[in-house]
């Protein structure tokens, strides 16, 4: 989750000037209001967040003890890939997220039958990234959805239209699973060069290859 700040400068003519602060995180936002306090010319210190929810200074620093031991900051890479022959669909997600002062990687993939088409395959590999999520109990986040399917990003972004029965199904179920778990998300399209963690785990689900791993990264 980001958090933007805002407060009142005051001046030796008593006058107040508004201020804010861009999108930063947790940490770096509780570092700037203790600054901010501690030159004892600003008033009306609040801490935003993307829902619009606001603290003071004391409050962040309490909300931030509580989450911290909870999976933050996430990005999620996430790749379909598609055989027509079989009509199965390879889905691979690559999770990164802090939990505590740590960073760990999910590495995760499974194998979709009865799929009609690749563009199916990406929807199926996004709502498959979700669950993971759920599963992790992630609610309430900010969360970056990364890929290279422009199509599909477009569409839950509402860019584009979706005129696919199949694919409105999957766009339903995605949002709903996303309004359940409170996530804002954040989509963003990639060179596929850039998602070939996602790519190979896909391909390996369709070879048969079932991964699921976590890793701490050091």
């Amino acid at each position: 989750m980001k958090y933007r700040l805002e407060w009142y400068h005051k001046l030796k003519s008593n006058e107040k000037v508004q201020f804010s602060s861009e999108w930063v995180s947790g940490e770096t936002a509780i570092q700037i209001g203790e600054d901010l306090e501690r030159s004892g010319k600003i008033t009306d210190l609040y801490f935003y967040d993307e829902t619009g929810t606001s603290w003071i200074l004391k409050e962040m620093r309490k909300l931030l003890t509580e989450i911290e031991e909870d999976p933050h900051d996430i990005i999620v890479f996430f790749d379909g890939g598609f055989q027509k022959e079989t009509n199965e669909a390879g889905l691979g997600a690559v999770i990164f997220f802090k939990q505590g002062k740590k960073k760990y990687r999910i590495r995760a993939n499974e194998r979709f039958n009865e799929m009609e088409t690749n563009n199916e395959a990406e929807y199926a590999a996004f709502y498959y990234a979700l669950n993971i999520l759920e599963d992790l109990g992630v609610k309430h986040l900010s969360c970056e959805f990364k890929g290279d399917s422009q199509v599909v990003l477009k569409q839950l972004e509402g860019d584009w239209p979706c005129y696919e029965a199949t694919l409105n199904r999957w766009l339903d179920r995605i949002e709903e699973k996303i309004k359940a778990l409170g996530l804002i998300p954040k989509y963003t399209v990639i060179p596929r060069k850039e998602n070939k963690e996602a790519d190979k785990l896909a391909t390996q689900a369709l070879e048969g290859k079932e991964i699921f791993a976590k890793t701490l990264i050091l």
